[in-house]
């Protein structure tokens, strides 16, 4: 096939070994209590919901600290560390007792977000992704097969800016575990070898500016860092 111009892949590399080819990105929001008390919401009032981030938001943090340009049209732009599950194993409807068998493996990511601009539209009833999908706004860690890493439903998550520890829980704290999500997400859309699923951050978001280095950590996933430039 004659392309009319060079198609764009995105991939993260895989630990071992090889490159994860991604083909979708879905979010959960609002998936750990005390973040969504901060954002104003009781953290059972509703299901799971999920958002979706463009594939080429998605960059590897490799060699060190990815740069990430601070984005145009917001004075507000916030911080958000994540577990990543990597999908490997096509589903849908999967039952969550089954829904380990359709994980790949893990990454850490952050959730780049205009939260002005993600709040406007929130308010007005209007989608999220201007807030929420922007270049490069989805750096990655490394994925970790789950052969190496073992299901994980536990584990220490955190966030540095510039030294100082602005997030910090457990991801035994998810208000929906991730079979649950997996579960849920599975319901609307036929899951396929590829998809990213960012499942929720914790408390502590924040406002960076040019200049912060940011640093996540995920116990047993490894760490992401980018600096904002």
């Amino acid at each position: 096939m004659d392309y009319i111009f060079p198609p764009h892949v995105t991939s993260i590399p895989v630990t071992g070994g090889g490159r994860f080819p991604v083909r979708r990105v879905y979010c959960v929001g609002r998936n750990y209590a005390d973040h969504a008390v901060e954002m104003g919401f009781d953290p059972r009032a509703e299901p799971p919901f999920f958002f979706c981030k463009a594939t080429d938001n998605v960059v590897a943090a490799e060699g060190g600290a990815v740069e990430l340009p601070y984005p145009m049209e917001t004075a507000n732009f916030h911080h958000e560390v994540e577990l990543v599950v990597a999908i490997g194993r096509r589903g849908a409807r999967i039952d969550p007792a089954e829904a380990a068998q359709h994980i790949f493996g893990y990454a850490i990511g952050l959730d780049m977000t205009r939260r002005d601009l993600q709040m406007k539209m929130r308010d007005a009833g209007r989608p999220w992704e201007i807030g929420k999908t922007l270049e490069r706004g989805a750096p990655l860690s490394a994925i970790h097969p789950i052969e190496r890493t073992g299901e994980i439903n536990s584990g220490n998550i955190e966030l540095l800016v510039d030294g100082v520890c602005k997030q910090k829980s457990d991801i035994a704290k998810l208000i929906w575990s991730i079979p649950e999500i997996i579960a849920d997400l599975s319901r609307y859309y036929v899951l396929e070898p590829g998809d990213l699923v960012f499942t929720g951050t914790p408390a502590g978001v924040a406002a960076v500016v040019r200049g912060d280095r940011l640093e996540g950590e995920i116990a047993g996933v490894g760490k992401v860092a980018t600096t904002i430039v």
